[in-house]
């Protein structure tokens, strides 16, 4: 018995918790509940400094440190690849804005803004895509972040990189790689526990210690490098049409690493005092932030072949070297610091407790002691999601142009706007298809089979190509068999609350008015 209620307890922890004391079925709760109901006046508690502290948190990671690696050793030029870092995050963050506003106008998270386009039902595998990659980004973050764990560790006592191997050679990894790895894992489950309005006050957190430990490295590695290095001299290895489709391809790269984020946007914007504060600090804050974390990884890279012979790219792995030998106490703090700053920075909540055990139990260290195949990954998942997000843009700006009937988006009335034909909207699931197939012939050459040169270069743009093709397939079927809804003239409106009389002039009850709609949601038939 003492069994069974402890399940009950877990699975009732578990749960989404919902405040509404109606009765509803299966059905409506399923539609509707606390994460997916729009939110309420005292949960839009992200400002637009929120906004910049959190790209700024977000961007000092280790995956943004490294990202200009790949590109100076495809033969490119430090300023060449800073560049590229440049024009990729420019050119996404538009997107990433204009996707995130459903979210800030109506106060709505993504599975509910993709509701809008692909259908009740039919947002359903939008969400199981984005879902599915929050799983493996989550293992990712924490292996990665297990590397951190295990340098501090060593700072702090040294024996610990002597920890003998219990574990079998097909884990893909040793007692010690692994301890560390689920420290971080346990470390990482806090963030989880709090909502999404709360946790603002942990990138704030982040914000500034982690700036804080990257300038001291940034500054220590010239110190102890006497200079910054010889990547800064080094020319580009390549020219001419060659020179200029790998900077295509690195600008890709940071395009790719961003469409994540990009796709679910609105889960963010919905927490929005006003949506204006999801705008600037946003265009403006994301591709700042990557630009000067990306430099500081270069100038550090730069300074590591001057002080070991060869460039260290891999933060990590430059910490760990400074630990060989006999360190100075100094030393000793300096790298735990800075691996403590690394952990905080590889902290972030991306998805919830099912992600976190998914990615505990995918072993993340093996997927990536193949950085390729990794990297292939990355990139087919990105033709996958781009095509969502072109779909959502597309709906919101050219088809709806922002007008929204907020209450369809939680009831499966027949005649409501959303139910389309049977849950699903056959039009964004033929956009969505035509923006996969595009790139279907590059992504076989990307798995190693021989196929025609057009076809690479096509899916090495697959974000535009996938995000192209699948928005102006789904313009042009909404130009032949309208959707319900489609607007001639763009005004952002929620007219379920028009009929409700509830925004019938400026100064009516905001939190009431929510609590009005919520209830009519709640109230809907099935």
């Amino acid at each position: 018995m003492a069994a069974l209620l402890s399940r009950r307890w877990w699975l009732q922890q578990l749960e989404v918790r919902d405040d509404d004391d109606s009765q509803l079925t299966y059905i409506q709760s399923f539609l509707s509940n606390d994460d997916l109901r729009p939110v309420l006046p005292e949960k839009r508690t992200w400002a637009a400094w929120n906004y910049v502290t959190y790209w700024l948190a977000d961007s000092f990671n280790i995956n943004t440190w490294m990202i200009a690696s790949s590109m100076i050793q495809l033969g490119l030029s430090w300023w060449q690849a800073w560049l590229c870092v440049w024009i990729g995050y420019g050119v996404v963050t538009p997107f990433l804005v204009l996707n995130a506003r459903p979210g800030a106008v109506h106060h709505i998270t993504f599975p509910v803004v993709a509701r809008a386009s692909f259908g009740l039902w039919g947002s359903l595998w939008c969400v199981f895509n984005r879902a599915a990659m929050a799983c493996i980004w989550y293992g990712v973050q924490a292996s990665i972040g297990g590397t951190c764990v295990l340098v501090m560790l060593r700072a702090m006592w040294p024996s610990v990189n002597n920890i003998p191997n219990s574990m079998p050679v097909s884990s893909g990894t040793n007692t010690r790689d692994f301890m560390c790895f689920f420290l971080f894992w346990l470390i990482s489950l806090p963030a989880i526990w709090f909502p999404i309005h709360k946790i603002r006050h942990f990138f704030t957190l982040k914000a500034i210690v982690v700036p804080i430990a990257a300038l001291t490295f940034f500054v220590w590695c010239i110190i102890k490098a006497h200079g910054v290095g010889p990547i800064v001299r080094q020319p580009a290895r390549i020219h001419g049409s060659q020179m200029s489709w790998a900077m295509v391809v690195s600008f890709m790269s940071c395009i790719s690493n961003s469409i994540t984020l990009v796709t679910n946007a609105p889960d963010f914007a919905s927490r929005a005092r006003r949506p204006s504060d999801a705008v600037l600090p946003q265009l403006i804050g994301a591709p700042l932030c990557y630009g000067v974390v990306c430099f500081i990884g270069i100038i550090v890279s730069s300074s590591s072949e001057a002080i070991y012979g060869q460039p260290i790219w891999s933060p990590i792995d430059l910490l760990g070297m400074f630990l060989d030998g006999e360190p100075s106490h100094a030393t000793r703090f300096g790298v735990w610091f800075i691996a403590v700053a690394f952990i905080i920075a590889q902290t972030i909540r991306r998805g919830g407790y099912i992600a976190a055990i998914v990615g505990l139990c995918m072993t993340p260290w093996n997927l990536l002691k193949s950085s390729n195949n990794f990297t292939t990954y990355l990139s087919a998942y990105s033709v996958f999601l781009s095509s969502i997000a072109g779909v959502m843009i597309t709906d919101y700006y050219l088809v709806h142009k922002g007008h929204y009937y907020v209450k369809d988006l939680y009831s499966t009335d027949r005649s409501g706007w959303y139910w389309y034909t049977y849950g699903a909207n056959l039009r964004a699931y033929a956009a969505y298809i035509a923006g996969i197939s595009i790139n279907v012939v590059g992504f076989a050459g990307a798995t190693g089979r021989t196929v025609p040169l057009a076809a690479t270069r096509i899916y090495e743009l697959s974000f535009f190509t996938g995000m192209g093709v699948s928005g102006l397939v789904y313009w042009m079927l909404n130009q032949a068999f309208p959707a319900r809804g489609a607007a001639k003239s763009f005004k952002e409106i929620d007219l379920s609350a028009e009929t409700n009389d509830i925004e019938s002039d400026h100064d009516f009850d905001e939190k009431s008015a929510i609590v009005d709609v919520t209830e009519s949601i709640a109230s809907a038939s099935v």
